[in-house]
């Protein structure tokens, strides 16, 4: 700053002022202020800046996996919008159970940031505490946590569309592949898409046959192994509910290898709109990547600058018809009068 008042002709107050658009200095001033600033190459810290303020402009965002669809859209779109705001973007990946137990235990000592968002990673009590610790604004984006404002979709709401998809489409032998984190040991047993899926079923008098539920890992190859399983049934499903795209695009691998046709002889619905999803005309219900990050910038912004507002929203999913659904074959094509 000293450089671009000497440089400028001008004291480093003025320069501070012309920097920052403050009042009391003319236009020709400033114009000359920026066009030294400009030459030298000179930034205001953003360090600096923040003593004054008691604000960094620095956001964190922890994360599972950033080779997960869903979790990289998340990321990458809150970057986009927050960055226009002048806020950094830290990004934390906590991809094993290793990173996330030294990630929690070195939280305190890290860099201060204005919010911490928790994107798709549920917290427990020990993490919550050590968040609370920072004494910042804590969010979660595509994930609902009833201890922080949250943005994201209704995943009972999203399981419901599909499996009621299924049923009006005749189908009574429903099976889901579920998908969990081994890596996150707090990850619910019985995810709220398998609640969905459980009460779906029971709506339309339809009881739950635990043999055609099973549980994998978040990736197409565990997908592909749990698909077999059920397969390997005595009387297999003839639609599937898959918890994820990418899940189900790893059912389908499955099914088409054991030589069955898909829709024709088992149906599959999955959940996100994974970008892969149009391409293979999957059948799926839409989680709104961009709606999601949107509402979550926004709220990160005003709870930041102390605007109160709704601090737990929900945004609606969409069922996205493809082909990989259909009637079951076994289903008599019903009658039609001229």
């Amino acid at each position: 700053m000293k450089d671009v008042a000497a440089k400028a002709g001008v004291g480093m107050a003025t320069v501070s002022r012309a920097l920052s658009g403050g009042k009391g200095v003319s236009e020709s001033t400033r114009s000359r202020v920026l066009a030294a600033a400009d030459e030298l190459g000179y930034v205001v810290s953003p360090n600096a800046s923040s003593l004054a303020s008691r604000a960094t402009r620095r956001v964190a965002i922890v994360v599972p996996h950033l080779s997960r669809w869903i979790c990289a859209a998340l990321v990458e779109a809150l970057e986009v919008r927050l960055r226009p705001h002048g806020f950094d973007v830290l990004v934390y990946q906590v991809e094993s159970a290793e990173a996330r137990h030294r990630f929690f235990a070195d939280l305190p000592a890290r860099r201060k940031v204005d919010a911490v968002l928790v994107v798709c990673l549920p917290v427990n009590d020990a993490e919550r505490d050590r968040l609370e610790l920072m004494g910042v604004h804590v969010l979660a984006a595509g994930g609902q946590m009833v201890a922080y404002p949250y943005v994201c979709i209704d995943d009972y709401a999203a399981a419901r569309q599909a499996v009621d998809h299924l049923t009006l489409l005749g189908h009574t032998r429903i099976g889901m592949i579920d998908a969990s984190d081994p890596e996150i040991p707090d990850w619910p047993r019985d995810s709220i898409r398998y609640n969905g899926y459980r009460r779906a079923l029971e709506a339309h008098g339809i009881d739950v046959d635990p043999t055609l539920v099973e549980t994998c890992g978040w990736g197409g190859e565990a997908a592909a192994e749990a698909m077999a399983r059920l397969l390997s049934r005595p009387e297999p499903p003839t639609a599937v509910f898959a918890h994820s795209d990418e899940v189900a695009l790893g059912a389908i691998r499955t099914i088409r290898r054991s030589g069955l046709r898909v829709p024709e002889d088992i149906s599959v619905i999955g959940v996100d709109d994974h970008p892969f999803a149009g391409l293979t005309d999957l059948t799926t219900v839409r989680q709104p990547v961009e709606q999601i990050a949107a509402g979550t910038a926004a709220l990160t912004l005003d709870i930041i600058n102390g605007k109160a507002g709704e601090t737990q929203v929900v945004v609606p999913t969409t069922l996205v018809l493809r082909s990989t659904t259909a009637r079951p074959r076994t289903l008599p094509t019903p009658l039609t009068t001229a």
